[in-house]
């Protein structure tokens, strides 16, 4: 919880407009105004300050044996295998695919330490480490067809045209600015659609792991599981947003190698960040702090 997390990474924190640090990315769409009002639970307006940061909020692990949970140190959940899929399929015609598991837990960090957020200021109300979702339950993470009626709109960008166009977004990441309006593209990591664990392999864990956990947060965002945290309407509690919003989230790897200095966007190439995070020949089972920019109205 402490030496693993890069506390840097929370910085820029904006209070009434004001940036106090200029270390770290502010999104385009955060709320710079310095004043806000909410009302009270009596339906009563309250002025308040805007106060935003980044701050730690999930954690997302990616598992090789279904039900495993690293999170928790090894424990097994009991889950029936059936029907839940098959990890590292061979396809034999040159390529293999790709699949894992997944678990979605809540970490509010600065809420478990009592650091710098009001709970005011916390759009979902977790304070704790718990389970939010398991990946072994979603009859959708395993089937393409499934997951394909859950996002009707992935025929729309389905074409060569579309994932071409992916190439900008690619560049963009990678400098830091992911491409909010392509809703379809992952940048450099590939292409977010269909919203299942099943991927054409050879890109390494990495690239591969990272990929899923985007498509784990579009997920959610879709079912209304993950609120939008930024912009005038996230002021006063989080609201729902169905798709991605993708320059809202940044990542950290906390396992098997932490990133404790630095952090990356959405689709940023695994070269600027992915160096020596692997440990060779005992497998990874990888594990992301996933961050949200937080825009409040503190009062």
């Amino acid at each position: 919880m402490i030496t693993d997390i890069c506390w840097s990474c929370i910085f820029p924190i904006r209070v009434a407009g004001v940036t106090i640090s200029d270390d770290g990315r502010v999104p385009d769409e955060s709320v710079d105004s310095p004043l806000c009002m909410c009302e009270d639970n009596q339906g009563v307006p309250r002025p308040g300050v805007t106060t935003s940061m980044w701050e730690p909020a999930r954690l997302v692990e990616f598992q090789r044996v279904p039900g495993c949970s690293s999170v928790l140190n090894g424990t097994r959940f009991p889950f029936d295998r059936m029907n839940q899929g098959h990890h590292g399929e061979a396809v034999y015609d040159g390529g293999d695919g790709s699949f894992m598991h997944y678990h979605y837990y809540t970490y509010p960090v600065m809420q478990m330490l009592d650091m710098f957020v009001k709970q005011s200021c916390n759009p979902d109300g977790y304070v704790d480490l718990d389970i939010m979702y398991l990946s072994e339950l979603d009859p959708t993470w395993n089937n393409d067809e499934l997951a394909f009626f859950t996002n009707p709109e992935a025929a729309a960008v389905a074409n060569p045209v579309a994932t071409l166009a992916c190439t900008a977004d690619a560049v963009a990441a990678t400098a830091g600015r992911p491409i909010k309006q392509m809703f379809w593209c992952a940048g450099t990591w590939g292409n977010l659609y269909p919203l299942s664990g099943n991927q054409n392999g050879g890109k390494g864990v990495l690239r591969d792991s990272s990929l899923l956990s985007t498509r784990v947060l579009a997920a959610l965002h879709r079912r209304g599981l993950a609120y939008g945290t930024m912009g005038e309407e996230a002021m006063c509690r989080g609201n729902i947003v169905p798709t991605l919003p993708k320059t809202q989230y940044k990542f950290t790897m906390l396992h098997p190698v932490p990133e404790t200095e630095s952090d990356h966007v959405i689709g940023e190439s695994t070269l600027t960040w992915g160096l020596s995070r692997t440990i060779p020949a005992i497998g990874q089972d990888p594990i992301y702090m996933i961050w949200r920019w937080n825009d409040c109205c503190n009062h």
